[in-house]
Order: structure tokens, then sequence, then C-alpha cells
């Protein structure tokens, strides 16, 4: 199924797991889009990513901590409320990768993504962003980028590349050392997993448990 609306095609298969891009309102001018009739879906795709990750102009709001921990906080949000597992992310200065498995209908999962609660929960922080209520544009642009995952391996190559986005953009060595993505989760999990095994490996040195009579 194709949205006429939109420049990329939106197939939604029940049951399968989806890779989601979207970005910042004015971050990819409609002027620059190349013609939809030259490119295949995913080379629009690529052609997207490369631009996102290599432009200096356009604005770069999640770039600030603050909005990319709220866009972060939002995305486990939706997780807790059941609209669907959350796998593989990452947030970058102004543009969102995500790879996730649907339990709503794709419209109510992208409000979900993309709705009010990122706004009235910056707005709540103190964050100032100009397009929120003084020129009257959206936060995200309404254009966006979706793929179904057709089995197991394909989701391993795409959560792989997720996480490596900041790297591929030269922001990091290494996908764990980006603060906004789920390599870094992944790693500050790790290390208090390993954190708490040392905590317990001392506390029983030092009590060791009575001998039994």
């Amino acid at each position: 199924m194709r949205d006429s609306h939109r420049r990329l095609p939106h197939r939604h298969p029940e049951g399968k797991w989806f890779f989601v891009t979207w970005h910042l309102h004015g971050s990819l001018p409609h002027a620059l889009y190349p013609p939809r009739e030259k490119l295949t879906s995913g080379t629009a795709f690529a052609w997207m990513d490369r631009y996102l990750d290599t432009t200096r102009l356009g604005p770069m709001y999640l770039a600030q901590e603050s909005l990319a921990g709220i866009v972060v906080a939002s995305l486990h949000r939706g997780a807790l409320l059941g609209h669907y597992e959350l796998g593989a992310y990452v947030v970058m200065s102004n543009h969102v990768h995500v790879l996730l498995l649907p339990r709503i209908s794709p419209s109510k999962l992208m409000q979900s993504l993309k709705g009010a609660d990122l706004r009235n929960r910056a707005v709540r922080h103190g964050r100032r962003i100009v397009s929120w209520g003084s020129t009257g544009e959206t936060f995200w642009q309404a254009e966006s980028y979706d793929h179904w995952v057709r089995d197991e391996k394909e989701r391993e190559r795409i959560a792989a590349y997720i996480e490596n986005n900041p790297v591929k953009a030269g922001l990091v060595q290494r996908a764990e050392d980006y603060g906004w993505s789920s390599a870094r989760e992944r790693r500050r999990s790790a290390e208090t997993s390993l954190g708490a095994a040392d905590t317990n490996v001392c506390a029983t040195l030092t009590n060791p448990a009575p001998p039994k009579m």
C-alpha cells in the first residue's frame, strides 16, 4: 500500500519488525528530493540518510542533550505503553532511526512516535524550539521512511546499521560511545550488571556465610 501524500512507500504487514526513520522539519527541503520515478525506495532512503548525516544546514535540535534524552525517554515510554517492542535505535542531530515490532496499527504507531508527547514534555522541561508555537510549523517532517523486516538475518543487519550510524557519520569511533543509542544503553546495562556482580562478590568475601553445623 502506498500513501500518495508521501514520497516513500509505507507497507505494513502484521507481525513484522519495522525499520522506521523520521527527521526534523526543514532538515531535508523538498526542493532537494531526487525525482521519485528515478529511485527505488531503498535508494531514496540511502540518499536521504547520507544527506542528513553530512549536511550542516537546517535544524539540529536533537544535538541538544536535553532534547535527545526526551526523544529516548519517549521511545521507551511507547514500549512501556505496549505500542511496540523496542529494538535498536539512535537519535542523531536531525533524524531518528528505530527498529521496532508494532503492537498497534501503523497510523497510531507513527502518531505515538512523532506525536504531541515529545512536544509537551519538552515544553515542561523548558526547552524552547522556534518552530513550536511561534511559526506554526511542526517539529517533525511529514515524510518518513519505513521498511518491514523480512527475516532475522535482515533484522540483525538493520540493527547494526542503526547503531553504527554515529560511527559512519564520524561522530564516534565505537557505536557504544554515542550517548543516544541502544548500543550505549546496552553497554550501560552491562556495566551495571558487572558492578552489581562485583559488589556481591565483595560482600561475600567481606561477610562470608557461617559454616553449617
